[in-house]
Order: structure tokens, then C-alpha cells, then sequence
């Protein structure tokens, strides 16, 4: 896409911009330190761990954290609960510094209970897919070695039938009828009052100690356990705000001001899992850091989600294209009152440039901003944000301080500026590796440095693009092509909200473009009219020769990506 020149921006260079916000005693302010035998660049400002994060949150009180439905839990009551949980699993279940806990709940005022007091006692906190059918969530329990399990009811019924085989020292069930708990002890029975337990047990965690071990959302195979440190967590918190800092600076020229503490408590609305690195990492643990109120959702529902916003007076939330796409057409948009709103961030899949310009049409004193990452970089790697998303939409944006981003071919050499090949990360958020998988590990993290298995290049600014995954970028007679900029390209069809695209079986090209789409409410076009729009904007050879055109939502993972394997199988090449 051609770089949209944005008047009057930018106030200062990029240079200048990272020259301000890291100067001695401002936020971004930066050291370098040997981690694991690297020297990584790491924030001077950092809270030393999680648990620190923990307890200064427990200063906002009596102010509300988590809401779900109609229940509301204040950061006091919620930091009792924290306590009251980590005492029981040290005393009655012998559950020490660690030792994995493993979370099997819907996202659950419990969820963020049970994570930090797993946090707090110096425990790996697992969080498993809710998602997953009974053998899933067995898998990562005995994988991971699990100590305790605590689960609701929806998923203890899947683990009943795997229980006897694995070793656990026991099973908390939450939210659970009685006479379904088979083994597992009720939650309400185990901490009792919290107003009873001070701090939860100190095991003197430190940054370079484990802290969760994230099953990677893969879509083939089983996942691997991405091991995150405390100093992982702790960076990605401050690397959350930098690209929102910059945005500022560019646009002034002066660093964003400092937070004010009489200003209205912020809220955020969660639509994604907590299970995901997103949900965990890029909105509780800030939340908790910031004193944010944050909304949960039983299941994603546009209606629901507008609902919220009204309600509880939404600043912000997090989510995948998708979930924007649908929450900025749904009939009840114009309905509700989304004038609180004032940041929408967006990650996990490619966001085509169309969405930014729906969102500013909509929205127009609004900044959108999108992000990427994934488990192994603890949420964020690059974020764009402001006037330079603006400029370039079709960018992921540029890294923190702390992060190096290159570029390699298939022999790990780094190409120039503009060269297409893998996206590798290095910084103090990349984890060490993935739990019990040495040789995974070794082919992913050549050097300390995260090979991504995404395909990009980066322009003469730094500004990262992300083309395709290598295993879903297609090779029509010995050409590469991705696709993203076909997916681009179907969006900007009026009538297309999601887009899939994938390779079909060739006998003589090899493969040949396919894809699938989801038109809005309301909205009709058929094959041939996107074939014919595809076919204006890219060449011939790009445009998809089978276009599935669907009313109902694309396949896809409980992070919310297309599951491009299933839509193969559902596809049909057509006669050659």
C-alpha cells in the first residue's frame, strides 16, 4: 500500500522520538544485563517481578477490578482472595516455588484469582485452552507436570475421565455442583472468608524465575509450552504503553505527561481469552498494574459487547479484526452509546487497512493502533499507533526500545532493508524456550534470537509488514505468493467483513489461490463480482479461481485465528 503523507506530523524524528522517552528517569530509561549468558537490553523502571505488581495494585482498595455479569470484585477483596488461595495451595496441597498450577476455567473473576496466587507464591501458573476437548486439557496437565488443577464445571466433566491416571496432588473445582466434583474439593470450601489471610507465602521470586507456561495456539499437532519468566511479563507491561508514548512525542515533540492520580479510573473490556497471552498478559496484568477496571465477557457477542461499553462506560479494548470488524457493524452500533471509547487495539491476525478507515469513518476523534506478537514474545513485538498508523496501516509498526527486530532467508543470513524472509525477535520479553522440547527449542530460538515462522520485511524507517505465515505462503508455478494482500484486497469490498485465503492443490502450477469470506449483514455479492474486484486491484495470476462466499463465520482457534488447515479441507479445487 502506498504511505498516506498525514499533515503537519511528525513533530520529530523517530531518532528523537526513542531519544526522549528512554533519557535517564523517564519510563523507557534502559539498561543492559546479561540474561542468559545474552546482553539484553532491559527497563530501568520495571517492577522487579509479578508478585511486585500484585501488591502494589492492592493499594486502589476499595476501587472495582473485575467485573463479570452482575458481580463485582473490588482490588481489596481481590487481593484477599489471591491470598487465601496461595495459602491453601502451600499448606494443604504442598504446592511450592515451581511447582505448575494449571487454570482450566472460562474467563471467570476465579481465572485472575487463581493466577496470582500462583504468581504471588512463585508457582508456573498454566493456563490451558478452554477450548479443548478432555484429552487437550489432560495433555497439558501431564505434560507440564502439574500440581493442582482448578477448573469449572465445563471442563472438570471433560478431565473426569483422564483424572485417575494423572498424578495430582488435587483438583479445585469452581463454580462446580456438588455432585460433580467427583475428586476435586469446591473452591467456596477451600479459602474460606479472605478477610482472614494477610500477604500471600513469600518465596522470594525473582525476574529470572519461571512464571507461566503458555501452551502455544497451534493449529496442527500438539502445542508446545512456551516457559515464560517474571522479567518476560514485566517487560511486555512496560513495552504495552511505549508505542502510545511515542505516538505522543511524535506528534508534540514533548514526552506524554506524567499520570494523574485524581483522573477517572480507566475500563477495560476483555472480549479474548484469559488463557491467551493477549488476555493475560496485554490486559490483566496492566490492568492490575493501573488500577483499570476491567469487563469480562462469558462468550464474544457484538450486541453484549455494546451492551458493556454503554454499561460500564468501556475506554478501551482488545481484540482480534474479526471481533472489531463485527462489533463496528452490528445493527446495535449506532444504538449505543460508545462515546467513552478512545482506544481499540487489535492483534492476533493481519488487520487490512479498510478496518483503521472504518473505525476513523465511525470514530473520528478516535486512535486505533494494532499490534503484533506471539506467546513466545509474551504479547507484544511491534506496535503501531497514532499518525504513523495513519500513515502506514498496513504496518505492525516498530518494536520497543528493548526489542531487535531482523529479517533472515532460509540459511539464517539477515537481509537487507525491503528483503523478504522470516521475522525474528530478540529482547528481554522473548522466552526461554518451550518446556521439555530441546530440540523445538533449538530450531526456534537460534541465539536467543525467536524466529517467528512468519514471513515479512521492514522498510527504510523500521517499520515492520507482515506478508504470511511460511506454511500458509502459496507457490503458484515457482512464485511466491501471500496472502495477506489478497485477504487485503477482498476487504476492501464493501460487502466482505472476513477473508481467508489459502493454497488449493494444482496439478501442474503446484497450488492456486483460494479463499473463503464472510459477507456482512444485510450485504450480497456473489463469486464473480469479488473475482473481478481482486482482479482490479492485484495481478492475474494473485486473484483466487474459487471464492466461498458465507454468511457464517470463518473456521476458527479460541484466540481467534482462521484455522487456514481446516478451510483447505473444506475447499475443492477446481477441475484442471
Amino acid at each position: 500500500m502506498t504511505e498516506t503523507a498525514v499533515p503537519g506530523f511528525p513533530a520529530v524524528s523517530l531518532a528523537e522520538a526513542y531519544h526522549i522517552l528512554t533519557a535517564p528517569g523517564m519510563t523507557y530509561e534502559m539498561r543492559t544485563l546479561p540474561i542468559r549468558g545474552r546482553p539484553t537490553r532491559v527497563y530501568v523502571n520495571a517492577p522487579p517481578d509479578l508478585r511486585a505488581v500484585l501488591e502494589a495494585g492492592r493499594a486502589f482498595g476499595g476501587r472495582e477490578f473485575i467485573i463479570y455479569q452482575d458481580e463485582r470484585l473490588s482490588f481489596e477483596a481481590h487481593y484477599r482472595a489471591v491470598s487465601a488461595l496461595a495459602h491453601v495451595l502451600a499448606d494443604r496441597y504442598g504446592v511450592a516455588k515451581g511447582d505448575r498450577i494449571a487454570i482450566a476455567l472460562r474467563n471467570l473473576p476465579e481465572w485472575s484469582i487463581a493466577f496470582w496466587a500462583g504468581i504471588a507464591m512463585g508457582a508456573v501458573v498454566v493456563p490451558l485452552n478452554g477450548w479443548g476437548t478432555g484429552d487437550d486439557l489432560a495433555y497439558g496437565v501431564t505434560d507440564s507436570g502439574t500440581k493442582v488443577v482448578i477448573a469449572d464445571a465445563e471442563r472438570l466433566e471433560r478431565l473426569q475421565p483422564y483424572l485417575k491416571d494423572i498424578p495430582l496432588a488435587g483438583v479445585i473445582a469452581v463454580r462446580t455442583p456438588r455432585e460433580a466434583l467427583g475428586a476435586a474439593v469446591m473452591w467456596e470450601d477451600l479459602i474460606g472468608p479472605a478477610s482472614a489471610y494477610g500477604a500471600p507465602p513469600d518465596n522470594g521470586v525473582g525476574p529470572e524465575d519461571d512464571a507461566t507456561l503458555l501452551y502455544t495456539s497451534g493449529t496442527t499437532g500438539r502445542p508446545k509450552g512456551a516457559v515464560g519468566t517474571h522479567r518476560n511479563a514485566i517487560s511486555n507491561l512496560i513495552s504495552l504503553g511505549f508505542s502510545a508514548s511515542r505516538a505522543i512525542v511524535r506528534r508534540t515533540g514533548a514526552p506524554p505527561p506524567a499520570p494523574d492520580p485524581a483522573a477517572p479510573q480507566r475500563s477495560m473490556l476483555l472480549p479474548v481469552p484469559l488463557f491467551h497471552v493477549t488476555g493475560s498478559h496485554s490486559v490483566l496484568i496492566p490492568c492490575m498494574a493501573g488500577g483499570v477496571k476491567m469487563v469480562l465477557m462469558h462468550r464474544w457477542a457484538p450486541a453484549k459487547a455494546l451492551e458493556l461499553i454503554e454499561r460500564e462506560k468501556i475506554n478501551g479494548l482488545t481484540g482480534v479484526p474479526t471481533m472489531i470488524w463485527q462489533l463496528l457493524e452490528c445493527p446495535d452500533f449506532p444504538k449505543r452509546d460508545t462515546s467513552s471509547l478512545d482506544s481499540m487495539g487489535y492483534g492476533g491476525a493481519a488487520a487490512a487497512p479498510e478496518l483503521t478507515q472504518r473505525v476513523r469513518e465511525l470514530l473520528p476523534s478516535f486512535w486505533p493502533g494494532q499490534g503484533y506478537g506471539a506467546t513466545e514474545t509474551t504479547s507484544v513485538a511491534t506496535a503501531n499507533a497514532g499518525e504513523d498508523y495513519l500513515r502506514k496501516p498496513d504496518s505492525v509498526g516498530l518494536p520497543p526500545p528493548v526489542d531487535d527486530i531482523k529479517i533472515v532467508d532460509a540459511d539464517d543470513n539477515t537481509l537487507p532493508v525491503g528483503g523478504v524472509g522470516e521475522i525474528c525477535v530478540f529482547g528481554p520479553n522473548v522466552v526461554q524456550g518451550y518446556w521439555n522440547r530441546p530440540e523445538a527449542t533449538a530450531s526456534a530460538f537460534k541465539g536467543g534470537w525467536y524466529h517467528t515462522g512468519d514471513v515479512g520485511r521492514i522498510d527504510e524507517e523500521g517499520f515492520v509488514y507482515v506478508m504470511d505465515r511460511i506454511k500458509d505462503m502459496l507457490i503458484r508455478g515457482g512464485e511466491n505468493i501471500y496472502c495477506v494482500e489478497i485477504e487485503d484486497a477482498l476487504y476492501a469490498h464493501p460487502a466482505v467483513i472476513d477473508a481467508a485465503v489459502v493454497g488449493l492443490p494444482h496439478r501442474v502450477l503446484g497450488e492456486e489461490v483460494g479463499a473463503a469470506v464472510r459477507v456482512r449483514e444485510g450485504a450480497t455479492v456473489t463469486a464473480a463480482e469479488l473475482r473481478a474486484h481482486v482482479a482490479g486491484l492485484l495481478p492475474a495470476h494473485k486473484a483466487p479461481v474459487l471464492i466461498d462466499v458465507r454468511t457464517e463465520e470463518l473456521p476458527k482457534n479460541a484466540s481467534g485465528k482462521t484455522l487456514k488447515n481446516v478451510l483447505r479441507e473444506q475447499l475443492r479445487a477446481p477441475a484442471t
